[in-house]
């Protein structure tokens, strides 16, 4: 009876498998088991102390009240300031909206947006809530297919092939989240060239981890004229700032669709929280190029990057690529796919997740979840002493495999 007094909503979406590992090894160390966890997508470093301070500030003025539901006229000035200042970028304030973080800028762009079986294209791999937004709002996932062969980017023609008349949105996420690839600006001015001949198509361009680039400068695909007027683009606070706990990301689109997503988001959460929003405010006023500690944890992240990819380079059978950013890597390991250990068979990635899980004591994430089933994420927020460790574990593992 419960399950059938669920609505199709519901029923039709699946556990984050994100989350779905955490919680798998959280059981193993309740057991007393030493899991080493790089399944977690989140920096292991703290929110900066003067945007903790000016949480605390907020806190000890009572700015406790209601906000505004698009979020404070201060913050959405900071947000306008920023995106001049880092992007070249011109958006008025008006066309800014502040969520409850990034991925609830994403779902009131889909709530605004698509009908239902209405398409939403997305590259594969893709991070693992895309889909299941799309199908929250009643739309369709297209999946444009990629490997480690192409760095785990789609080419223009895929795109233009992709899109059809029931087509009304593209997201995509660059650096990416699982593989670490970004696009660089040619590949970009590639696809606006595409969209600019499909003007019913918008843009949802997630760049949550522009701050953690180690190879060339940020690009984004609002900055062409031809498509300018039909990208959303979605921010936030959480990687860049070491901030995921405080919960604040943005929107800025264009009006129309800001006005629309105001109203969606009045109607289920309201504004961000107050003590959040004055702590951004403070972490946006900031040149992330003259804050030593975002460039200490970049600097971390590259170094990490570069150890894990030369243990992973070195494991018969594992395939990684070199991320440009974010804090992941997406090796292929589907040359382990058909072998067994004399009483398990690895099937696909998620039986390779959970045999490593229980023989090596290392959780990582399946990469069907993203879109990917010959692969598997690494999250690399852990330290260098944990990458090595873990490598070294999954090593063994896998070699009593045949």
């Amino acid at each position: 009876m419960e399950q059938q007094a669920l609505s199709k909503r519901v029923r039709s979406l699946t556990e984050s498998a994100t989350l779905e590992m955490t919680r798998k090894s959280r059981e193993l160390r309740e057991q007393g088991i030493d899991v080493i966890t790089l399944s977690i997508g989140e920096p292991d470093f703290n929110t900066p102390e003067a945007v903790k301070q000016a949480g605390i500030k907020a806190i000890e003025a009572n700015d406790t009240h209601y906000p505004p539901v698009p979020g404070t006229p201060a913050l959405r000035k900071a947000i306008s300031d920023k995106l001049l200042r880092d992007n070249g970028l011109s958006y008025k304030p008006a066309q800014i909206i502040v969520s409850n973080g990034a991925k609830q800028s994403i779902m009131n762009a889909f709530f605004s947006l698509v009908d239902e079986g209405d398409e939403v294209i997305i590259p594969a791999p893709f991070w693992v809530s895309y889909p299941e937004m799309v199908k929250l709002a009643s739309g369709v996932p297209v999946i444009i297919r990629s490997n480690v062969e192409t760095d785990f980017k789609i080419s223009p023609e895929a795109l233009e092939a992709a899109i059809t008349p029931r087509t009304k949105a593209f997201i995509f996420s660059s650096p990416c989240n699982p593989s670490g690839s970004a696009y660089s600006y040619d590949e970009l001015k590639a696809f606006a060239q595409v969209l600019a001949n499909h003007s019913q198509v918008m843009i949802i361009s997630d760049e949550i981890y522009e701050l953690i680039r180690f190879e060339g400068r940020h690009e984004s695909i609002a900055q062409f004229a031809e498509v300018a007027d039909r990208v959303i683009l979605i921010n936030g606070l959480s990687k860049g700032f070491a901030m995921t706990g405080w919960r604040v990301g943005y929107m800025a689109a264009p009006q129309w669709v800001a006005d629309a997503c105001n109203i969606i988001q009045g109607q289920y959460t309201s504004g961000s929280c107050t003590i959040s929003q004055a702590a951004a405010l403070e972490a946006l006023r900031t040149e992330p190029i003259a804050s030593a500690e975002l460039q200490q944890m970049v600097r971390a992240f590259e170094s990490r990057r570069n150890l894990l990819y030369n243990k992973l380079m070195a494991i018969e059978g594992v395939k990684p690529n070199l991320p440009a950013g974010a804090f992941y890597m997406f090796p292929d390991i589907s040359h382990y796919f058909g072998k067994s250990d004399g009483q398990r068979t690895i099937r696909n990635s998620y039986d390779l997740c959970l045999y490593l899980l229980s023989e090596a004591h290392v959780a990582l994430v399946s990469g069907e979840a993203f879109g990917n089933e010959e692969c598997i994420r690494f999250s690399y927020a852990a330290s260098e002493e944990q990458i090595v460790e873990a490598v070294r574990r999954i090593e063994l593992a896998l070699k009593k495999l045949s």
